[in-house]
């Protein structure tokens, strides 16, 4: 077992800007991540085997992973933190009774096993996920979420497929499309949920930006390459199904209104052995949830989000968090979150007095302030209609995809016990959410159907009760573990 001041887990923007500032003033700094090397999903890069491949990020995500990696900390890479809990009695005696007491114990799985880590303070930036949805063929091999294919090309410089459809609803999409374009792939189509803008438009966003209108402007660029390239681009439509045997063959794309409801035209069908889905994100408040943290729904920051206050401290004392996991907006704001988030921990580590503090805390406000402004425009605009995704599936769709659950059957479930209050109880009376991803990739589309069927709100129903291990671990290395103790 060991033990530091501060775990910070998620190496992307937000815990490796925190990491830097935790570490500038004396803290003693244990970053987490799952990934071989840091910087998320969205500085993700090349493995170090890759040997004359350039990095390319722009210049605020290079600075940053310099920052860190010139931060004096403990890393922890290719560890996945499973479990957050608070100590018990038999870890204060393991700790030899040492001063002062720990807040937390996180339960890691990494290369040399299972331990734990008992920390004072731990800060949440464990990023968020694609928005997963149901539809029929989604299953097949071939179907894939935007960010995943993302991973392939910058971070393994290859291609998962030959010929690319993409659907969605959010800007990365268009991004992708870019990347794929530059890296030589076959774009057939990219289908965009949002109606083509107008004037009108885009000089009401423009005016409520205040000064963010060239960042607004420079997400224009992937779609004129995407033009220039011939490549078909598909306004109000979304994704209505995949179609092949055993794998990917063809995609079915279906127009729709401004409330995403089908026109009633007919089908566009595509070929393609590749889909590409880029609906939104989910935020991964799956260690936030088992602490116990306050949680709020807001659809568009990506669903479920964790609660905090102005020093990003969440309801539960010695958690923080920063970046997507209290809303997703961005890795720029992630990393002034992380800032802030890192400056409320020495306060309440007394490794800085509150008027420092507040000095240091300023200009990153200030900036926080700009990039709130941005990211709620950005989230207003490009939130999805999680009623109109749900009904994408028909009664063979696959919802969870663990136990094997379908539309149909939750729905058939749903009609006979129409007195189900939230979505335990429907994750108990079906078994949706039971298996080994705990509701990743079904929370959202069961929710939003238990909500058509019961005429309550997501809010209302809440969210799958999170339990250790957040992710799957081995369990032989649980089995090798002796009852009460962890590696020393």
């Amino acid at each position: 077992m060991e033990r530091a001041d501060v775990a910070v887990v998620g190496a992307g923007p937000a815990g490796l800007a925190a990491t830097v500032v935790l570490a500038e003033h004396g803290a003693d700094v244990v970053l987490v991540d799952e990934q071989a090397q840091s910087g998320g999903q969205i500085y993700r890069q090349p493995p170090e085997t890759f040997t004359g491949v350039a990095f390319a990020a722009h210049a605020h995500g290079a600075e940053l992973l310099a920052e860190a990696d010139a931060a004096a900390c403990r890393r922890l890479q290719r560890t996945l933190v499973w479990g957050l809990f608070e100590p018990d009695a038999a870890q204060e005696i393991a700790l030899n009774g040492s001063a002062p007491s720990p807040t937390w114990m996180l339960g890691l799985a990494g290369e040399a096993g299972i331990d734990l880590l008992a920390v004072r303070h731990v800060l949440v930036a464990a990023g968020a996920y694609d928005l997963p949805v149901a539809f029929p063929g989604w299953t097949l091999p071939g179907v894939m979420a935007a960010g995943g294919v993302q991973a392939f090309v910058k971070s393994q410089k290859l291609l998962p497929g030959r010929r690319f459809v993409l659907a969605g609803a959010h800007p990365l999409l268009l991004l992708v499309a870019d990347q794929l374009l530059a890296a030589g792939a076959e774009l057939a189509a990219v289908a965009l949920a949002q109606p083509r803008p107008g004037m009108t438009d885009a000089l009401a966003t423009a005016a409520r930006l205040r000064g963010r209108v060239a960042r607004l402007g420079a997400a224009g660029g992937p779609f004129l390459r995407l033009r220039r390239a011939r490549v078909p681009v598909l306004f109000s439509h979304v994704v209505a199904a995949a179609e092949g045997a055993e794998a990917v063959q063809a995609a079915h794309l279906r127009s729709i209104d401004s409330a995403w409801r089908p026109t009633g035209a007919p089908d566009v069908r595509v070929e393609c052995d590749t889909v590409a889905l880029g609906y939104g994100f989910v935020p991964s408040t799956e260690l936030t949830r088992q602490a116990g943290c306050v949680h709020g729904w807001r659809s568009s920051a990506g669903g479920w989000v964790t609660e905090h206050d102005e020093w990003q401290c969440a309801s539960e004392a010695g958690i923080s968090v920063a970046g997507e996991v209290s809303g997703v907006a961005g890795a720029e704001q992630a990393a002034e979150e992380g800032r802030v988030a890192a400056l409320g921990i020495l306060r309440d580590l007394g490794k800085l007095d509150e008027g420092e503090v507040a000095r240091l805390a300023a200009p990153v406000r200030r900036r926080l302030r700009r990039l709130r402004r941005f990211s709620a425009v950005v989230q207003e605009q490009f939130e999805p209609r999680r009623d109109a995704l749900a009904a994408l599936a028909d009664s063979s769709t696959i919802v969870c995809r663990c136990e094997e659950v379908t539309a149909g059957e939750l729905r058939s479930a749903l009609a006979t016990h129409p007195h189900l209050g939230d979505i335990d109880a429907v994750k108990q009376l079906t078994r949706v959410g039971m298996g080994p991803c705990q509701g990743r990739f079904c929370q959202l589309t069961v929710a939003a159907l238990t909500a058509q069927s019961t005429g309550r709100s997501i809010a209302e129903l809440g969210a799958f009760t999170a339990r250790p291990p957040a992710k799957p671990i081995k369990l032989g290395e649980l089995a090798d573990v002796e009852a009460g103790e962890m590696r020393a």
